[in-house]
């Protein structure tokens, strides 16, 4: 019998060997991708500005805050996040009776912070539950303090106290939140507009129109009636100055009348015929014109001079 068809029982064992070797360090390997993926999985990282709340069965089991690396435990913990920075909530607007019986639509805003991520779990669940009771609150008391006054102190800028009324709102909601133990705290509320409802607005404006054009009219009827005055106070100045500028006219015409007279005596008391003549020549200018027929004896001393005869 040939060597060459005897098979050695050991060559043949060889590869199965080795194929063992191999197959435990892939295990090796997977288990130690597995514990590594684990791992990874199971790290998780605390952001700036976030809470990061893990649960067991349901339960907090802790909160972190501070920012970097934390961990859970695999498959019976979960990790969930909360915001830490300050959030706006766009409050709905809402239907109001102030203090004098008018009727507005109010619209707010409040900005809002998560203090204590416990107690707001605890009490509200999420943040949306947390939101619903925050607005709740706020509509109380924006009613409640909208109510203690009128329309236009609401309204008007320059009557308003609304610095000081949004600062009374902002402390009475947290009071209510934290009697509640609700974790959050209110920072600040802002009313962004206030409206009236659309059922009367129109009649509202309407009012409006009529009651700024009977104060115009008012403003016009002064102005009448401060311009009559005026006028009547000026004509009566007038007259007055008239009438003292005609007695002073008076009294210097008589002056200078009673001067011109002495002057006229004490000069034709000089020669006596010659006032004669002259006062004769001045009746003519008043009694002979171009159509003035006269009948004068000729001896006549007025018909002599109007001929010529002076002597």
């Amino acid at each position: 019998m040939s060597d060459s068809n005897i098979t050695n029982l050991n060559d043949t064992k060889k590869p199965e060997i080795q194929w063992r070797k191999y197959t435990k360090l892939g295990i090796f390997l997977i288990a130690a991708i597995a514990v590594l993926l684990l791992i990874i999985l199971n790290v998780f990282i605390v952001k700036e500005g976030e809470y990061r709340v893990i649960r067991q069965f349901g339960e907090v089991v802790r909160i972190e805050e501070e920012p970097g690396l934390s961990y859970k435990i695999p498959f019976i913990q979960s990790v969930s996040t909360l915001p830490k920075y300050q959030m706006t909530y766009d409050v709905s607007e809402a239907e109001i009776n102030t203090k004098d019986k008018k009727r507005m639509m109010i619209d707010n805003y409040a900005v809002w912070k998560i203090e204590d991520p416990k107690k707001m779990i605890s009490n509200a669940r999420n943040v949306i539950n947390a939101e619903a009771r925050m607005e709740e609150f706020i509509y109380s008391v924006v009613r409640a303090e909208l109510g203690k006054l009128n329309y236009v102190e609401i309204i008007n800028d320059e009557k308003s106290s609304r610095g000081s009324l949004n600062d009374k709102i902002t402390e009475r909601v947290n009071e209510l939140l934290a009697n509640g133990n609700f974790g959050i705290t209110v920072k600040d509320i802002r009313m962004k507009r206030t409206d009236l409802p659309e059922t009367n607005e129109k009649a509202v404006y309407t009012a409006m129109i009529s009651e700024r054009e009977k104060t115009a009219q008012e403003y016009l009827s002064m102005g009448d009636a401060e311009k009559q005055r005026i006028m009547a106070d000026t004509d009566r100045e007038v007259t007055e100055l008239l009438a003292t500028a005609k007695a002073d006219a008076n009294v210097i015409r008589a002056e200078g009348e009673s001067e011109a007279a002495k002057i006229y005596n004490s000069s034709f008391s000089k020669d006596p015929e010659f006032y004669q003549l002259f006062r004769t020549l001045e009746s003519y200018k008043k009694t002979v014109d171009g159509e003035t027929v006269l009948v004068l004896p000729s001896n006549s001393p007025y018909a002599q001079l109007l001929s010529g005869y002076t002597e």
